[in-house]
């Protein structure tokens, strides 16, 4: 199933893609969804600057964050649409949104309710680990764990329902 798609050559919230000139220049939010109706969304922590999570939202979960000041996006695993910390109580308010030169990438910078996580595994942000660099040629990469420690329980949070990723 696809997301539903919001086309902005027809769709009011957002302005119609006319010229180069305009989508990279001009005032009016013209934004450019992929063949499945999404635009990523990088969030980072409007503290830090530390990257949060990379999310996709739908015209619709755009046109919610904006006018709530909260984030929502699109799950691609559960094919539909939810609002950050619905469910865990985490919800992130909106303290700047910016859309990338061609305006087909989103950028918030939020402020985290609760303990300041935002990824559903119980870490800080969904970054937990870094890839080694440098391993042996032809050999598996390694991970490595950025984040020493959780910063809740998903359990407690989500119960033994599988992770909202997972569905």
């Amino acid at each position: 199933m696809r997301a539903e798609r919001n086309d902005p050559t027809t769709s009011a919230p957002f302005a119609a893609r006319m010229s180069v000139e305009q989508v990279e220049e001009g005032l009016a939010l013209a934004p450019k969804f992929d063949a499945d109706g999404l635009i990523p969304c990088i969030t980072t922590d409007v503290n830090t600057g530390d990257v949060l999570m990379l999310g996709y939202m739908t015209g619709e979960a755009l046109q919610r964050t904006i006018a709530t000041g909260e984030a929502h996006y699109w799950s691609r695993s559960r094919q539909c649409l939810w609002r950050k910390g619905a469910t865990s109580g985490l919800a992130q308010k909106v303290v700047e949104m910016r859309i990338d030169d061609d305006q087909d990438a989103v950028w918030l910078r939020v402020r985290v309710a609760g303990s300041g996580a935002s990824c559903h595994v119980g870490y800080r942000s969904c970054f937990y680990r870094s890839v080694e660099l440098g391993g042996p040629p032809g050999g598996p990469a390694r991970l490595a764990f950025a984040e020493s420690r959780k910063t809740f329980d998903p359990k407690a949070v989500y119960g033994d329902a599988p992770n909202p990723t997972q569905l």
